[in-house]
């Protein structure tokens, strides 16, 4: 007499994990982008630090702080506008890990009213900072908050909602590298200068890339909820020319500062992230197509970024010391 096959069903044995209320949130900031602000604030307090010999640690804490906590309130409300115009809502296996927002409203994980909520108390938080800054270094501090206050707001807020009608990345260039950068370095000297501007074009060029590259895979979402990014007016195709173009620009900046005298050697340090920027050329050429197989391109975007920025800060460091402790 044979046995009869055991028949058990696991359809119901291993129930999905859902995340807890910390990791929602977490997943809600996105911090993985955070150091997009992070890091050309730092660029333009070691500049400061290197070249004019100012420093001082508790406006730097400042900055960071407010810069970081803006970000996270730019991403949240971006989040929620986007999620209630209808961008953004596909979840699950098909989802780009790096595009798309974070998904915490698409999954149902959190609603949008306390991330509506949440953006509004990171802005309010942000702004403390600012008011701090501008009390203890100068009225013009309000300039660069407010530049960078409007822009992360008017991004995808009606009725402006200029990220909505090609705008976007231009804004995401100037903010990301001379609002931040020459922030931060205003912030330690009370005053402009060539060089930080000029520098700070970098991190704003890699910027632009970052977001284009990001652009691609929700192409057909943004063009179906009327989000006319510059890569959903003109196609996939020219999204790749504009990510080069992006790339070819902050390195080009870096080689014209050194031969123009705006900058010292150092800075070509910057160039030690060119390997990364043309692999995430070759996989976006080559997967373009496809969400989901592109992702190690965008994940590539990101690395080129922190690379050349860290780069960048590695070498006014050295220059630093060189100059304030040698």
């Amino acid at each position: 007499m044979s046995a009869m096959p055991l028949k058990i069903d696991l359809t119901h044995a291993k129930e999905e994990r859902e995340p807890g209320v910390v990791d929602r949130w977490i997943q809600a900031f996105r911090l993985q982008f955070v150091p997009t602000s992070i890091f050309p604030a730092l660029l333009g307090s070691v500049i400061a630090w290197a070249t004019f010999r100012e420093f001082h640690f508790l406006y730097f804490v400042m900055v960071i702080s407010g810069v970081a906590l803006h970000h996270i309130g730019l991403n949240m409300i971006d989040d929620v506008f986007d999620y209630l115009h209808a961008v953004d809502r596909s979840h699950g296996g098909e989802k780009n890990p790096y595009t798309g927002g974070s998904g915490v409203l698409a999954g149902r994980l959190l609603s949008a009213r306390n991330v509506f909520c949440v953006s509004i108390f990171c802005y309010f938080l942000a702004l403390i900072t600012a008011v701090y800054l501008t009390l203890s270094v100068g009225w013009p501090v309000l300039i660069f908050v407010g530049i960078g206050l409007f822009s992360s707001v008017f991004y995808s807020v009606p009725p402006i909602r200029y990220g909505y009608r090609g705008f976007g990345e231009f804004s995401l260039l100037i903010n990301f590298g001379p609002v931040i950068c020459l922030g931060a370095f205003y912030a330690q000297t009370g005053s402009i200068a060539w060089e930080p501007f000029i520098i700070s074009l970098v991190p704003g060029f890699l910027m632009w890339s970052m977001i284009v590259i990001n652009e691609i895979p929700d192409y057909e979402e943004d063009r179906q909820a009327g989000k006319l990014n510059l890569v959903a007016r003109f196609g996939k195709k020219a999204g790749i020319l504009l990510y080069s173009a992006g790339l070819i620009s902050a390195y080009a900046t870096l080689l014209l500062a050194v031969f123009f005298g705006v900058s010292s050697l150092q800075v070509l340090l910057g160039f030690l992230s060119i390997p990364a920027a043309f692999n995430s050329l070759i996989i976006l050429r080559k997967n373009y197509h496809d969400r989901l197989k592109m992702a190690p391109a965008n994940l590539a975007a990101i690395k080129v970024h922190a690379f050349t920025l860290s780069f960048l800060i590695i070498g006014y460091l050295a220059k630093g010391v060189q100059v304030n402790l040698l």
